[in-house]
């Protein structure tokens, strides 16, 4: 590591996935999936490691190359690819919204009209496939998970759009997960541009955590025991 140390950057928010981490009420640090990986990647190392906080996986990826973090775990999109260098997935999953439970919205299609707004994370790969699956609607993007779930309970949007692990973990009252989706992909190790051998050596233990059970170990002790592990050398 270039500063004796790794550098992980992380997204901290409401929701809890395979991406988002929730700060914890009485250490205050953001705990999650991508914290754990962080740790045991250090660890495989033999270095010591530091949490870089981020309010959404935009946020990390706009700063990829201010050289304030050296590995991430990020759904990937063709945006990204050109910004930072992705490994192989460790998790694969779709988005949809999150709608009350008293609306008539039965399918994403039905959130694709005039008059219905959606609001989401600006900048991330989920909200660009909103805006590509429901061009007729209202789209917001807010920069904090805790914004949108304010924009939802206060009326001023019909549906929340974010992964599906992340949406189950919000557990907002009188509400509902739509079955289908607008958006799968991929979650990926990522490292910052121009560092190929930091590429290999982390896709290196992204396979093997995926390989000797680490990564459905950390999952499940996550909540995530529905969360789907990426097959072996998958990317998208």
């Amino acid at each position: 590591m270039p500063h004796g140390i790794l550098r992980v950057a992380v997204a901290v928010g409401a929701a809890k996935s395979a991406v988002w981490t929730r700060r914890n009420d009485e250490t205050g640090k953001p705990e999650g999936v991508t914290v754990d990986l962080g740790a045991e990647l250090a660890n495989s190392l033999g270095v010591p490691f530091e949490i870089v906080e981020h309010s959404s996986s935009a946020d990390i990826v706009a700063h990829a190359n201010d050289d304030v973090w050296d590995v991430t775990f990020v759904p990937v999109d063709a945006e990204r690819k050109v910004l930072v260098s992705f490994g192989t997935n460790y998790h694969l999953g779709d988005s949809t919204y999150l709608v009350s439970a008293t609306s008539s919205f039965r399918g994403v299609a039905d959130l694709n009209q005039p008059g219905v707004t959606i609001a989401g994370i600006e900048g991330t790969a989920t909200l660009r496939s909103v805006r590509r699956a429901s061009p007729a609607a209202n789209v917001i993007g807010a920069d904090a998970t805790s914004e949108v779930i304010a924009l939802f309970e206060s009326g001023k949007a019909d549906a929340i759009a974010l992964g599906r692990e992340s949406l189950r973990s919000l557990e907002i009252p009188g509400t509902r997960i739509l079955d289908d989706y607008y958006h799968a992909t991929g979650t990926a190790v990522a490292v910052p541009l121009g560092r190929p051998l930091a590429r290999d050596i982390v896709t290196g233990f992204i396979e093997k955590a995926k390989a000797n059970g680490v990564l459905r170990r950390i999952f499940n002790a996550n909540g995530l025991a529905h969360a789907n592990v990426a097959p072996e050398n998958s990317v998208s």
